[in-house]
């Protein structure tokens, strides 16, 4: 028993030495986001000194097949968009899983008009949206948002951290100010196949 606690004692101390490794290590196993409080908590340091280690790291990937994405909240570690094609053949996945049209459109109404209600987006397109948006929902590339302070108390909606990961993109701030809707279709290709294939595999969790 005393040894095995030494053991423990010694790798706590490894982690404490090596904080980079042990957060590569954790992000590499979990496979999805990881909220910055969680390392922080696991890790024994602060959450501001856990973003600064995580903004030190997220160069030494820049020639590698993986990337570190920073979000708001969270963090992952992924792989490059461009080396999709090889991790599917090797992985036998099928491509596939792009979005529709009506569905391109919808996320692109509610990426830039966030939080927002399925009333707008309707009178935005023009035409009903139920389809789209429950599309949407069950990929989770949107999510509700609470209700609108007004009659009726609408349900509002947002994009999710997925969202970011299968465009590429860090923050909606890099989001460009025209021709919205082409600019996801065109980001969409390989990585979105993946991940809009992976979210139909894995059961939903939603009120």
């Amino acid at each position: 028993m005393v040894k095995n606690e030494t053991v423990q004692d010694q790798n706590a101390e490894n982690v404490l030495a090596a904080p980079e490794a042990a957060v590569e290590a954790i992000l590499f196993a979990a496979g999805h986001p990881v909220p910055y409080e969680k390392l922080s908590d696991v890790i024994g340091i602060s959450v501001r000194d856990i973003k600064n280690l995580l903004s030190h790291m997220q160069p030494q990937y820049e020639k590698r097949g993986l990337q570190l994405l920073l979000y708001p909240e969270t963090c992952q570690l992924s792989t490059k968009e461009e080396y999709a094609p090889y991790i599917r053949e090797s992985l036998g996945i099928r491509k596939g899983g792009n979005l529709s049209g009506s569905s391109m459109e919808v996320l692109a109404i509610i990426a830039y008009n966030q939080p927002t209600t399925r009333a707008f987006i309707d009178s935005i397109r023009g035409a009903d949206s139920s389809y789209a948006m429950s599309s949407l929902l069950d990929k989770e590339l949107i999510t509700s948002a609470g209700r609108l302070d007004a009659p009726g108390r609408p349900m509002l909606y947002v994009t999710t951290d997925k969202f970011l990961r299968v465009f590429g993109l860090s923050s909606l701030a890099e989001l460009p100010q025209n021709q919205a809707a082409d600019f996801l279709r065109e980001q969409s290709g390989e990585q979105q196949s993946m991940e809009v294939d992976s979210a139909k595999a894995q059961p939903e969790s939603r009120e």
